[in-house]
C-alpha cells in the first residue's frame, strides 16, 4: 500500500503544474497566433546566420526536467523575447507596427497564463538569461541597431517560438498518458 500511495503522491506533485494550468489548453492558438504575426510582421526572413549559436543544449536539457521547470523556462523565454522589442532603437526595423504590437500582445497574453501556472518567484537557469543578452549585444547593440540585426532578431524569435510550441506538445503529451494511466 505505501509504494502505491508514494507513487500516487510523486505524480500528483510533479504533474500538478500541469493539471492546474489551464494556459496549456490555449497555448496551440496562441503560440500559432504569434508565429503568424512574426511572420507578417516584416518581410522575408533573413538568410543570415546569428552571430550567437542557437541554445539547442539548454532545449534538450529542459526536455529532461520537471514540468514546473520546463513552465517556468517557457515564461522566462517568452519575458526575455518580449523583452528584445521593447527596445528604445527600434526605430530602423521596418515591421508593420500594428502587426507588431499585436504580436507583442499575444506574447503577454502567453507570460499571464504561465503565471497562473507557476510561482512568479521562480526562474530559470541563468544561462537562457545570458543568451538572450549576448544575442541583442552582439546584433542590435554592435551595429547601432540597423535594420539588418532587426531581421535577424525576428528570425531567431521565431526559432524560438517554434522550440517552444515544441516544448509544450512533449509536455502536454507526457501529462495526456499519465492522465489515461490514472
Amino acid at each position: 500500500m505505501f509504494s502505491w500511495t508514494s507513487l500516487l503522491f510523486v505524480l500528483c506533485s510533479s504533474l500538478t503544474p500541469v493539471f492546474c494550468c489551464d494556459w496549456l489548453t490555449q497555448y496551440a492558438h496562441l503560440s500559432r497566433t504569434s508565429l503568424k504575426h512574426i511572420r507578417l510582421m516584416g518581410g522575408q526572413l533573413t538568410d543570415q546566420q546569428s552571430p550567437v549559436p542557437f541554445p539547442d543544449k539548454l532545449y534538450r536539457r529542459i526536455r529532461m526536467n520537471k514540468v514546473e521547470s520546463q513552465l517556468v523556462f517557457i515564461r522566462d523565454s517568452l519575458e526575455l523575447i518580449s523583452d528584445l522589442y521593447h527596445h528604445d532603437n527600434l526605430s530602423s526595423a521596418t515591421w508593420d507596427s500594428v502587426k507588431t504590437e499585436h504580436f507583442l500582445t499575444v506574447i503577454d497574453r502567453q507570460i499571464d497564463g504561465l503565471n497562473t501556472c507557476v510561482s512568479t518567484n521562480s526562474t530559470t537557469d541563468s544561462r537562457l538569461r545570458k543568451y538572450y543578452r549576448r544575442l541583442e549585444t552582439c546584433t542590435v547593440y554592435r551595429t547601432g541597431g540597423s535594420t539588418a540585426s532587426w531581421e535577424l532578431i525576428r528570425k531567431e524569435t521565431k526559432l524560438h517560438l517554434e522550440r517552444l510550441y515544441l516544448l509544450v506538445a512533449s509536455i502536454r503529451r507526457r501529462s495526456s498518458a499519465t492522465q489515461q494511466q490514472l
